[in-house]
């Protein structure tokens, strides 16, 4: 029982590590102001047009 917990608490660590991985890769920040940009367009402050 408790080698099945470990191995549970195994697996979990390393899809946490895959998962904040991918979401440091895939954020987008506004050059002008560093908010997080969601979508294709502009930035919300109006300056970041990238």
């Amino acid at each position: 029982m408790v080698k099945i917990v470990t191995l549970f608490l195994i697996v979990m660590v390393v899809l946490a590590m895959f998962g904040a991985f991918r979401i440091k890769r895939g954020v987008r920040r506004c050059p002008a102001c560093g908010r997080a940009r969601i979508g294709p367009g502009p930035c919300g402050c109006g300056k970041g047009r990238r």
